[in-house]
């Protein structure tokens, strides 16, 4: 393999593994009824008139499935991160105890689950939109190298390389979404 094709086939493979990475990210953000951090670390707090995120803010922690302990290190902050968690309209009702805030995380009811689901097969074929695209750009690069004079099978192993590399990380997307409908259809 010449230096240009496993550039172009490097590039696309480490393209594909971030599309992965991120679809990850978002899945631990969707709710499947257990208490976790990453429910809450999208929120931001109106903190003195500057905009910052929950967790430059405060320890948040789950150390129950059914329950968010935020910590915040300014004891002044607990009410502006109530009103931003409110804000949030994540469906949750936080108390604050004037030294934390705990957050219960209610069970999901079946209808929720089901929107939760959606929700992450809608995530996961995104990501497999944004595999698509990275094969078609790859391609596109090795069309480009076939008419700077690269030899003709280089360019076929590449593009066979290149769709071994999609249906690798599509097959990684398809488990990635299994789990996490399992876990949220799991009562």
């Amino acid at each position: 393999m010449t230096e240009e094709t496993q550039f172009c086939l490097d590039i696309a493979k480490e393209s594909m593994q971030n599309a992965v990475l991120h679809l990850e990210r978002d899945m631990q953000k969707i709710r499947a009824g257990k208490a976790s951090p990453q429910m809450v670390e999208g929120i931001k707090v109106d903190y003195y008139g500057t905009i910052t995120p929950l967790n430059q803010m405060a320890n948040v922690s789950a150390p129950d499935p059914k329950t968010i302990f935020i910590q915040p290190w300014d004891k002044n902050s607990l009410q502006p991160i109530e009103k931003a968690i409110l804000a949030a309209n994540l469906g949750f009702n936080p108390l604050n105890d004037g030294v934390i805030i705990r957050i219960p995380v209610p069970p999901l009811t079946e209808e929720r689950r089901r929107e939760y689901v959606k929700r992450a097969k809608t995530e996961a074929e995104s990501a497999r939109v944004e595999i698509r695209g990275i094969r078609k750009e790859a391609n596109n690069t090795a069309k480009k190298l076939e008419k700077q004079g690269t030899p003709e099978d280089e360019i076929i192993k590449l593009e066979t390389d290149i769709q071994n590399l999609t249906d690798e990380h599509i097959q990684k997307i398809d488990k990635i979404i299994a789990a996490k409908e399992k876990d949220i259809m799991t009562v």
